[in-house]
């Protein structure tokens, strides 16, 4: 047996007054609006009457705090997998919009030479094969029930586009993953394919003031 779901849940709202492109820096937790995204995610898996059992995190502050609720609705611990982290970037720590951005010193330039890879941090399908694989080992440690994952936006729009057989490549200002979205991947047939997509915070987006990484 196996487990009958994969939810692939974004962490909620970060604490980022410097409005900073943060990635992979420590010490970056969910704002007080992060943590009601966190519980109104935890909230939508409850009602949804399916058992979870196991939570999986990304090793990074935001999603390990994003997890808390879901593990505690489900009276489950949390486990980490690294492969679920969010990719590095060469631009973090810096704030990329603005006219101080980082996009406007010509000394970062080099780092944008090939957008489809990309130049700045992680390839792209290097995101795909480790989150499938997390993805995969994760259905197959549990004998029955859901499985929830607490990631990022890219590492999870990634996989949206692999499934989707789309190309990676893509305009960041149009990711369909919002903080504290869940993403519902299943296996008919033995074949993953994309179940659901459910934005459960919908109603605290408009009081975020920051969406995260590019």
């Amino acid at each position: 047996m196996v487990a009958n779901q994969v939810h692939l849940v974004r962490h909620g709202e970060v604490f980022n007054l410097e409005r900073v492109l943060y990635g992979r820096l420590p010490g970056y937790r969910l704002s007080d609006l992060g943590a009601q995204m966190a519980e109104a995610a935890a909230a939508d898996l409850v009602e949804r009457g399916r058992p979870v059992a196991r939570i999986v995190s990304s090793p990074l502050q935001r999603t390990r705090e994003s997890a808390a609720p879901i593990a505690a609705a489900f009276g489950l611990s949390i486990d980490i997998d690294e492969r679920i982290i969010e990719p590095a970037n060469v631009f973090e720590g810096k704030r990329m919009r603005g006219p101080d951005g980082a996009l406007r010193d010509a000394r970062n330039w080099p780092a944008l030479r090939n957008p489809l890879r990309p130049s700045w941090g992680e390839p792209f399908e290097s995101i795909v094969q480790r989150m499938l694989a997390a993805i995969e080992d994760a259905r197959r440690s549990v004998d029955e029930g859901d499985v929830v994952l607490v990631s990022h936006q890219l590492p999870i729009w990634m996989v949206h586009r692999a499934l989707a057989r789309e190309r990676l490549a893509h305009d960041p200002r149009k990711r369909r993953c919002d903080l504290s979205s869940i993403t519902t991947l299943s296996w008919p047939g033995d074949r993953l394919v994309e179940a659901g997509y459910t934005n459960p915070a919908l109603a605290l987006q408009s009081g975020a003031t920051d969406v995260g990484a590019v």
